[in-house]
């Protein structure tokens, strides 16, 4: 144990070991501070030192380069600005054009949404309205149907499709042509026959149409494929470009109620609809002329030039041929002629001949008549002699006499 005095109040007291041992280390750490803070003390007043040193070297230092640092600076700022103004004027011009051709694609992509909202408006407007009209007029044959007889049925479809024309004739069809076949000279006919003509009154496009329909009471159900040889035969008697059956038939077809169907595989140009698509077709086969109807202009023109041409070569031809035949006419009359005049001649040389042969007889006849004498004539006739001698002897009396 140790008696230790407090340095404050003077009183002793004791301590162990431990105690005591902490204590001097106390003493002895509160001892080494003090000197580590005065040496730390001692070299921070060395680095103020050094520093203000080096302060005051580099201060003179650059107070020498500080002339040369402000050209160099100077110089470089003036650099810098020229370049951030160019920079500045090429980046103007750069987001000018390109805000430019950003407005632009943005205007033209507004312009476009629009125009595309308006188009699909007006479509659904349009597909809305055909298919109210499809509803109405499906509902409307049904209640046809359902009052009508089976007698009535196909005539009531005929009456249905060109009330359906007529209501539209006046604005859709100025100039078209739309009546009842009443041509049967070939032993068939169609329905309604549809022609539309241009300014020109060149033919547009035509149509042969035939419009079929039973009773849903009917016992033997006709099929669509029953009509389309007979339909494809009045077309072409006709003189018609299309042909199309309106049919009411097979209604629970898939094929046939799903719209519009081409049946050209079959029969060339024709189709089979529902009476709701009887104006669309005439309007699709109509648009779809329109687009080639100077194509056709054009042809009819070549064609009219061929035709003149044609005609100017046929008459030509006929004119030739014309020649030739009186050519060969002539010629043979010629030949004939020739062969007549032959003939004449060979007849009248014979003539010649025989004329020449009666000549050269009739010298000899005529010299033997002067060598005849009634003495050669008597002789060997004693009749005769007598006779010419009596008459001698008359002769003599009566010359005497």
């Amino acid at each position: 144990m140790h008696d230790v005095i407090c340095p404050h109040c003077a009183k002793a007291f004791k301590i162990d070991e431990t105690g005591y041992a902490d204590i001097v280390k106390q003493v002895r750490d509160s001892e080494f501070n003090e000197q580590l803070h005065a040496r730390l003390e001692l070299a921070e007043q060395g680095k103020q030192n050094a520093v203000e040193l080096a302060k005051s070297q580099a201060a003179s230092e650059l107070y020498r380069t500080e002339a040369a640092k402000d050209a160099v600076i100077q110089d470089l700022n003036a650099r810098f600005a020229a370049a951030d103004a160019a920079r500045q004027l090429a980046l103007a011009q750069a987001l000018s054009g390109v805000e430019k051709e950003r407005d632009d694609a943005k205007n033209k992509l507004v312009r476009v949404q629009f125009e595309k909202q308006l188009s699909e408006q007006a479509l659904k407007d349009k597909y809305e309205t055909q298919l109210k009209d499809r509803e109405d007029t499906i509902e409307r044959l049904k209640d046809l149907k359902a009052r009508l007889s089976t007698k009535m049925v196909g005539e009531t479809l005929e009456q249905h499709c060109e009330t359906e024309f007529n209501r539209l004739r006046a604005t859709a069809f100025p100039k078209a042509y739309f009546e009842k076949d009443n041509d049967a000279r070939s032993g068939s006919k169609g329905d309604f026959i549809f022609r539309d003509l241009a300014e020109a009154n060149t033919e547009i496009v035509s149509i042969m149409f035939e419009m079929k329909n039973e009773s849903d009471h009917t016992a033997n159900k006709s099929k669509n494929e029953d009509f389309l040889k007979e339909l494809d035969k009045d077309r072409n008697e006709k003189g018609c470009e299309y042909a199309v059956l309106v049919s009411l038939l097979e209604p629970d077809s898939e094929l046939y109620n799903t719209g519009i169907v081409d049946v050209s595989h079959r029969y060339p140009k024709m189709y089979v609809i529902r009476p709701q698509f009887f104006i669309p077709i005439i309007t699709l086969l109509r648009n779809a002329a329109q687009n080639s109807l100077k194509y056709k202009s054009e042809l009819a023109l070549i064609k009219e030039q061929n035709i003149d041409i044609t005609n100017f070569e046929n008459e030509l031809a006929s004119f030739k041929s014309g020649f030739a035949r009186n050519a060969d006419l002539a010629s043979r009359h010629f030949d004939t002629a020739i062969e007549e005049i032959d003939k004449s001649i060979l007849h009248l040389q014979k003539t010649r001949d025989a004329l020449t042969g009666t000549n050269r007889n009739l010298r000899l006849a005529n010299d033997k008549a002067q060598d005849v004498t009634i003495k050669k004539l008597t002789r060997g006739n004693p009749t005769m002699q007598q006779r010419f001698a009596d008459l001698q002897k008359g002769g003599g009396e009566e010359t005497s006499s």
